[in-house]
């Protein structure tokens, strides 16, 4: 198997098994001593347009944008030597630049919603090789996949640059009785004989496309026009991988699968937010006779600030309370507030410019929907284990623990473990 890593001459971001930037600076350099060499490029189309899910290839999945995680599943895939997004939207191309992808800027012709994947690719091809890219193998990558396994496009890729493939296509294995309707109104079986009802032991099993890629020869491309020509195989992934996200449903499904499925690992950032009811508390009160409020929160909590405070990372708690049991925690924690905040996006933008702190090097842990505005915009959205089930469709990370019962302590210890 090739041992290429991608390269890029554009900034980018840590990935989500890694950070590709020293990949693609040692890519630079490997490639460069022989430029003559055909590359394999991972072409990734995303139009900024999408009737279905409104501005769906920006869409979350696990707390990080579709492109997002489409641009570092193949940089993260060795045998492919540049990742190339093909969009018309400038937002898209930032979040793909700042990912590892050199853009190719698509033409509004071939951005409509009747434009073909095949004309986009086309289009990079022609575009690629106009600037001294020779391209000998492409990997088309498509967004709308979240869980694109890359071990599985290294070994599609492997397959064309070995000659054993001209295509390879990623699908998984289905056992299904498939029917269709007849003209009449009455079912007709189609992969099998309906007559006939073997145990699934006894049936060879169907591969169905989940369209997360296809890897190709880029002169058959240009001959054929399609994906498929010469000698096709087949790259056999697991079935939960296969969601396409075409509607609302689907995008609500990948979000509760990527919290399933995706492992805790270190969060490199270099400041944390925190949301205060629901996160350092247990989100319950006491009330007394005098209307005055008290509240619970963990020792252990309290034990992660100090850990966090003497590592030197900031951090802030930021709330709509005005309670001053607010206040009073925090001055006991030695660490900055903000309450009574009805705005937290703003807030948290402004406090992020003020400390010279990009976003997208925050985890903000909150648990609740008035924190979704400030989840959306940093680059680690975080939520408690009990948070409210939107807020746990846009976290990126869901702990394990409850707010007010060391969730805090677990997202310290994650950062300080990066």
């Amino acid at each position: 198997m090739a041992s290429h890593r991608p390269r890029c001459a554009t900034t980018s971001g840590a990935g989500l098994a890694g950070d590709p930037r020293t990949m693609m600076t040692t890519t630079t350099r490997m490639r460069n001593m022989d430029e003559r060499m055909p590359l394999t490029v991972a072409i990734i189309p995303a139009r900024g347009g999408s009737k279905q899910v409104p501005r769906k290839n920006l869409q979350r999945v696990g707390g990080v944008p579709l492109i997002e995680r489409a641009v570092r599943a193949a940089a993260t895939a060795s045998g492919i030597d540049l990742v190339v997004v093909s969009t018309d939207d400038d937002e898209i191309a930032a979040v793909a630049t700042a990912a590892g992808a050199r853009i190719v800027r698509r033409p509004a012709e071939l951005s409509g919603d009747t434009a073909t994947s095949e004309s986009a690719i086309l289009h990079a091809l022609d575009d690629l090789e106009a600037n001294g890219d020779r391209v000998g193998v492409v990997a088309f990558v498509q967004a709308t996949s979240p869980f694109i396994p890359s071990d599985a496009l290294a070994a599609a890729v492997s397959e064309v640059q070995a000659d054993r493939a001209d295509s390879v296509f990623s699908a998984h294995e289905t056992y299904g009785f498939l029917w269709r309707e007849g003209e009449d109104g009455t079912a007709v079986a189609i992969n099998h004989d309906a007559a006939h009802r073997p145990r699934r032991q006894d049936r060879e099993p169907h591969h169905l496309e989940t369209g997360a890629f296809y890897v190709f020869r880029a002169a058959g491309f240009r001959e054929s026009r399609h994906r498929f020509f010469g000698r096709t195989r087949i790259a056999r992934v697991p079935e939960w991988t296969a969601i396409e996200i075409d509607d609302a449903d689907q995008l609500r499904v990948a979000r509760a699968l990527a919290t399933l499925h995706e492992a805790p690992g270190p969060i490199p950032v270099r400041a944390v937010v925190t949301d205060f009811d629901g996160v350092h508390t247990d989100d319950t009160a006491i009330i007394d006779a005098d209307g005055g409020e008290r509240v619970r929160v963990s020792r252990e909590d309290g034990m992660g600030v100090a850990l966090l405070r003497r590592a030197g990372v900031p951090l802030l708690i930021l709330s709509t309370e005005v309670n001053p049991v607010v206040r009073a925690r925090a001055d006991k924690l030695r660490v900055p507030v903000l309450h009574g905040i009805d705005d937290k996006e703003t807030a948290l933008r402004n406090w992020a410019q003020e400390n010279d702190v990009p976003l997208a090097d925050i985890a903000y842990l909150g648990n609740d929907v008035n924190d979704l505005p400030a989840l959306r915009i940093v680059g680690w959205p975080v939520a408690v284990a009990n948070a409210h089930p939107l807020v746990i469709e846009e976290a990126r990370v869901v702990l394990s623990r409850r707010g007010g019962e060391g969730a805090v302590r677990e997202l310290v210890e994650r950062v300080l473990s990066s």
